[in-house]
């Protein structure tokens, strides 16, 4: 997703941000000369930033990492797309600057982090509704309640055919297509369906890559899947989106949490280390809180409200 490419707003902003970025960097944040480590004042962001994880919250950070590239030219911003459980893997022991997550860290990625000397930071970063969707070919469904839900995905369900579900439905094969074990998008829909985090039937087609999903689903007019509301905005010319309990999830209903029960916050976890001893990963979360915004609703998601984005730059702040 590169919708921010050519925009003049965002380059004018980024180029602001960036110099004040630059000024703090060489004035220097912990009295020992400045935040590069060597005494010296930086003249530039540079250096390499590296961020995994979530593929929900990926459209979000490619997109400021595109527009954080072009004003910083010497910056290098690789984003993956791992899955929340896949990115906290590699972020608990170092190997990242950032996590996209879709959930909040777990209790044993906790103590994994800090048995490894991992301190953090949670950003929230936007709101995101997890989407039901079929095929553009399906007929049939148009709603769907959260306890149906339970009984299509629930572990050793007994649904085979969508007449299982209502009788009035017709007697063909479910297909479903779903998020693997790694996302936070599968933790929180079995948190909130089926009452346990994990707790799901296996027999579906799973995939970190939300677009290996939407493949899928659009290609069969039987199937039904789920996942981030910006992959089904991305692609609602060739799927159908299924309301839930009567609500469909929009901007209004995902911000309010009319669309309940899978309207949810997302978030990025940053090193606080990467943040203290990398001027280029400093710079760059200032970016994400100043621009994020304007750019979450570009890419399908809900932004926050100001207050809270100002209050994820006075967290940044405080890291010294």
């Amino acid at each position: 997703m590169k919708l921010f490419k050519n925009s003049k707003f965002v380059k004018t902003s980024l180029l602001a941000i960036t110099s004040m970025s630059l000024l703090f960097t060489a004035c220097g944040s912990n009295g020992d000369g400045g935040e590069n480590g060597n005494g010296g004042a930086s003249t530039e962001i540079s250096g390499s930033i590296e961020a995994d994880g979530s593929s929900t919250v990926y459209p979000i950070t490619e997109a400021i990492a595109e527009e954080f590239q072009i004003a910083n030219p010497d910056s290098r911003v690789t984003v993956g797309m791992s899955g929340t459980g896949g990115g906290f893997k590699r972020f608990t022991v170092g190997e990242t600057d950032i996590s996209n997550a879709s959930r909040e860290i777990k209790d044993e990625e906790k103590a994994e982090a800090e048995k490894n000397g991992v301190e953090y930071t949670k950003f929230d970063v936007a709101y995101d509704g997890i989407s039901i969707v079929v095929s553009k070919d399906n007929e049939f469904i148009e709603d769907i309640t959260a306890e149906e839900l339970k009984k299509i995905w629930e572990p050793n369900s007994t649904v085979k055919t969508w007449q299982d579900v209502r009788a009035d439905w017709p007697a063909e094969p479910v297909k479903l297509y779903g998020p693997g074990t790694d996302s936070g998008t599968f933790d929180y829909f079995t948190e909130e369906i089926m009452g346990e985090g994990g707790a799901s039937r296996t027999d579906y087609t799973a995939s970190e890559d939300d677009n290996v999903l939407v493949q899928g689903i659009m290609a069969d007019k039987n199937a039904m899947g789920y996942f981030g509301y910006a992959y089904y905005l991305e692609n609602q010319d060739k799927l159908k989106l299924v309301s839930v309990n009567g609500i469909a999830p929009n901007n209004e209903t995902i911000q309010s949490g009319e669309y309940a029960p899978l309207s949810r916050p997302i978030y990025i976890y940053v090193s606080n280390n990467s943040i203290k001893e990398k001027p280029q990963v400093r710079a760059f979360v200032e970016t994400y809180l100043d621009l994020a915004k304007d750019i979450v609703g570009d890419v399908g998601y809900i932004a926050l409200e100001d207050s809270a984005y100002e209050e994820g730059k006075a967290t940044l702040e405080a890291i010294k």
